[in-house]
């Protein structure tokens, strides 16, 4: 199945010279952890970076910075990791388990940010499947002992 199937295609954005304060309203207002910093590159969005909800506690909070002052782009994670939305959903596991990341920017042919999968949208994908066959199993143990009595 490939990744755009299941990937959430509304990413909560910020370009890099939004502060922390800006940012982080943004991640209370749209209930998530994590904002995509994005450039615009030639009409479109292409990701750059990553904060999360840690980057802003880590880096602001225990540090005591002023989050209207220092920027998304002064704390971002540089080395952003995506992957193409036409790769398929074991690639995308493989992608975050190596690099050691819980979210995963989705990107189109030409790198414009399509969507983003986190950790727990994996997980509730996998339970669900796992539920899936387990009802198969307990049905066909039903039948099985239905035939044999």
């Amino acid at each position: 199945m490939p990744i755009n199937e299941i990937c959430n295609p509304r990413v909560v954005t910020v370009e890099r010279n939004s502060t922390i304060t800006q940012a982080s309203k943004l991640m209370r207002e749209h209930h998530v952890g994590a904002v995509v910093v994005i450039e615009k590159q030639g009409g479109k969005d292409t990701p750059v970076g990553i904060v999360t909800d840690r980057d802003v506690v880590i880096e602001l909070v225990a540090t005591e910075l002023d989050p209207n002052v220092i920027t998304v782009g002064d704390i971002m994670v540089p080395s952003l990791t995506v992957v193409s939305k036409e790769s398929g959903v074991f690639e995308a596991i493989q992608t975050m388990a190596g690099k050691g990341v819980r979210r995963l920017p989705i990107v189109d042919k030409a790198g414009k940010l399509a969507g983003i999968i986190t950790l727990d949208d994996i997980l509730l994908l996998l339970a669900r499947e796992l539920g899936a066959l387990t009802k198969l199993v307990e049905r066909e143990q039903k039948s099985e002992a239905k035939k044999r009595r």
